[in-house]
């Protein structure tokens, strides 16, 4: 086993593991306190790096692609100090650090773990029920349902909208941007069959955000929705299919060679396209394969 101690926090790897657990100085970010501690299959793991300085160095861990719904959701934008994979080091420990490096990338060498992007979560995500206060209202999550309430500076037709109850199922997106500068943040939700351009300080499926403390804990939200929905590499599978997949064809059954038996047939075809499992193309091929034999 490979450990390594800091006042920033403990990484610990059993060979199949890595468990991050963020310290309890009061340099530690809000966020990786909020947080936890992670438990990071090896698996899970695209590689790890040690950079030294004259005072202090970090750690840093690479996660495959779409493997962690806090990365996919945050896309890079969660500052270093508010980032769980960063560990930083004090000049004494560079020997420790640089140990637990090689311990690491030996178990990735011998259990030949890829490095390509995955197509489901490998990571659970944020704990729920999750509750978070900034900007101009509160976001919560039950994992079922999201729920937005506002507050004293909220935009007035936001409040004459109500507190907002989302389900999940009704929600196609979900993103976090942090202020930038003078640009605010938000936590937005997108709704199926409600598309909207509106700035997030109107639109009453968006918290936004002015650059204070809590903002980032927002980005916890997201993550644990995120967590629920589609993985957006599957949702491309879904509707990009092979075009190599054969057509489905619907064989014909013993003794059912008649004129209705036939027409029940294509009442299914229509069926099976009106309900999205045969494409256009298929539809129209087995149908005329159907109407053939008629």
């Amino acid at each position: 086993m490979a450990e390594i101690l800091q006042r920033d926090g403990t990484w610990t790897f059993d060979g199949d593991t890595l468990r991050l657990t963020p310290g309890r100085d009061k340099s530690v970010s809000l966020l990786r306190k909020t947080l936890g501690e992670l438990s990071i299959p090896l698996g899970a793991l695209a590689g790890i790096s040690f950079e030294q300085g004259k005072k202090s160095g970090r750690l840093r861990l690479r996660l495959r692609d779409g493997s962690d719904p806090l990365l996919q959701t945050t896309g890079g934008r969660l500052t270093d100090s508010n980032d769980p994979y960063q560990l930083s080091v004090d000049s004494d420990r560079y020997g420790v650090a640089e140990y637990f490096v090689d311990e690491i990338r030996n178990a990735l060498l011998l259990d030949q773990v890829p490095t390509d992007a995955v197509d489901s979560y490998l990571l659970p995500g944020p704990a729920v029920p999750l509750s978070v206060s900034a900007g101009d209202g509160t976001a919560s999550f039950d994992g079922e349902h999201v729920r937005l309430e506002w507050n004293w500076k909220t935009e007035e037709s936001k409040v004459a909208a109500g507190t907002r109850q989302l389900a999940l199922a009704d929600i196609a997106a979900v993103e976090w941007l942090p202020s930038v500068g003078l640009e605010n943040g938000s936590l937005r939700f997108t709704v199926r069959n409600a598309p909207t351009k509106a700035p997030p300080k109107y639109d009453p499926n968006s918290v936004e955000l002015w650059g204070f403390k809590k903002d980032p804990l927002m980005a916890l939200v997201a993550a644990a929705v995120q967590a629920r929905l589609p993985h957006p590499a599957a949702a491309v599978t879904e509707i990009r299919p092979a075009p190599a997949e054969p057509v489905p064809q619907l064989a014909p059954a013993p003794g059912e060679d008649d004129h209705d038996a036939l027409l029940r047939r294509l009442r299914e075809l229509g069926e099976l396209h009106k309900s999205g499992v045969l494409t256009d193309e298929e539809f129209t091929l087995a149908k005329q394969a159907v109407l053939k034999r008629m």
